[in-house]
């Protein structure tokens, strides 16, 4: 055989190798995520939706979200049926891929009585805890031994009122949508007790992986540069990096 039409089998043959093993980039990326005020709105508004449209579309990546409960779009991304769920806490669940880099931190407050104690972090093991199901703040925050899980926001004051809980914990805009409820806001505190770290949660296939890839080299680039900074800065929240 000619010895360059060798070479050129050759070089061929590894580029198809190389091309196999390299995951096309998708052209969308579809993402799920419970309904948050002001931060993944149904309408595609929002901090969390506007930050990860930063972070894809410029890549040629169109970002499409769904509005679900949360435990179901947990399981949504484990069955591979959305490319992802958006509010994950680090290896909160099994079968999804992590990415190194978080996109945002859910600031972690209590919401208790204006009469009840200031709770810390330390000494959240005292006392009965409530929080919405599916969130497993026991897996995050220390010395927490009694707390109840519950399905809705609806309710929480009352039960704060009537001792049924001491503290309802919250990120601290859902915390503070629960305070407005209040015909008196005097009778409540909120108090900042952790910063939990907020990923996507990517699905645990070629797609996943394709597209974890491009978040993680995005995000280092956005970082630091500071472009995501006037998007926190137009929803009025915290910068986090």
């Amino acid at each position: 055989m000619d010895v360059r039409r060798w070479l050129l089998i050759v070089l061929c043959s590894v580029a198809t190798l190389v091309r196999a093993d390299e995951a096309p980039v998708p052209g969308k990326i579809m993402l799920a995520s419970e309904e948050w005020n002001d931060y993944t709105n149904k309408d595609g508004s929002g901090l969390a939706w506007d930050v990860l449209r930063q972070v894809f579309e410029p890549a040629g990546i169109t970002l499409q979200t769904r509005s679900v409960p949360y435990t179901r779009s947990v399981g949504l991304a484990q069955r591979g049926e959305v490319d992802g769920w958006v509010g994950s806490y680090r290896d909160e669940a099994t079968g999804v891929l992590y990415p190194h880099w978080n996109f945002d931190s859910d600031h972690i407050y209590a919401l208790g009585l204006a009469t009840a104690p200031t709770p810390s972090v330390a000494t959240l093991g005292n006392y009965r805890l409530a929080w919405v199901r599916g969130y497993k703040y026991e897996e995050y925050l220390p010395n927490v031994h009694r707390f109840n899980q519950i399905e809705r926001r609806d309710g929480i004051l009352p039960m704060l009122q009537h001792a049924r809980a001491d503290f309802y914990i919250d990120a601290l805009s859902e915390a503070q949508y629960v305070l407005g409820q209040a015909d008196d806001p005097a009778q409540f505190k909120l108090t900042h007790i952790a910063e939990l770290p907020l990923y996507v949660g990517f699905a645990d296939n070629e797609r996943g992986r394709a597209l974890m890839a491009v978040y993680d080299q995005r995000m280092a680039a956005l970082v630091k540069n500071g472009e995501l900074k006037p998007i926190f800065e137009r929803w009025k929240q915290p910068y986090p990096f």
